[in-house]
């Protein structure tokens, strides 16, 4: 599959009803075949991190996440850093674009540390809320072993639509994120971002056949 295949160049479909707010995606740095961009990938802490969304708020957060750059050392640090589902992290310089309060909305920053004398400005955004919203009847079976599902079939006025992102329980270790939120990303981030389509209520938007493959 060819890069323009896999690459949603925020399209704007005409909303329903104001559904458009409810559209769910999964956003994740461009990868394109030069290298254009590095992105950060968690250690050993990212096994902190799944209990945590596994589990729930009973399971502590470390104070911080390590983290360390992968693919060409020359490359451009991307600001939305994670290609990992449900650890993305946000460079400061898009946090402050983005807004700290809107993103604490659904969560919270975590501060990122990477190797070297200065650690990069960078935020794991751990999404709290775990919002039943899965229409189970209609969306595929999820996977034993992580609750992935190929294909997710949401309820309309379950999805909460306010927020910039949630996770379901059935795939709890990934996160979904709203329609206005991915607008607002895409509008920063241009090209750097890849969005691909989970779920939306216009029955002509057809979702991507691999969201969560890499």
């Amino acid at each position: 599959m060819d890069l323009q295949s896999t690459v949603t160049a925020f399209p704007r479909a005409t909303p329903i009803d104001g559904l458009d707010r409810a559209w769910t995606w999964r956003l994740n740095p461009v990868l394109n075949f030069a290298g254009a961009l590095a992105v950060l990938r968690l250690g050993d802490s990212l096994i902190d991190l799944k209990r945590r969304q596994f589990h729930g708020p009973q399971v502590a957060l470390p104070d911080s996440f390590e983290a360390e750059w992968t693919g060409d050392p020359q490359a451009r640090k991307a600001d939305f850093a994670s290609d990992y589902p449900g650890a993305p992290m946000l460079s400061r310089g898009l946090v402050d674009r983005v807004g700290q309060e809107r993103l604490e909305r659904a969560g919270r920053l975590v501060p990122v540390r990477t190797p070297g004398p200065e650690s990069d400005d960078y935020a794991l955004y751990v999404v709290e809320p775990l919002v039943d919203c899965v229409d189970s009847r209609r969306s595929a079976q999820p996977k034993k072993a992580t609750g992935e599902m190929r294909k997710t079939v949401f309820r309309p006025e379950a999805v909460p639509a306010e927020l910039p992102a949630f996770r379901v329980p059935q795939f709890p270790v990934a996160v979904c994120w709203t329609g206005w939120m991915r607008d607002l990303l895409g509008e920063i981030l241009g090209g750097d971002l890849e969005a691909r389509l989970l779920w939306s209520p216009e029955p002509s938007a057809a979702p991507h056949p691999d969201p969560w493959g890499l």
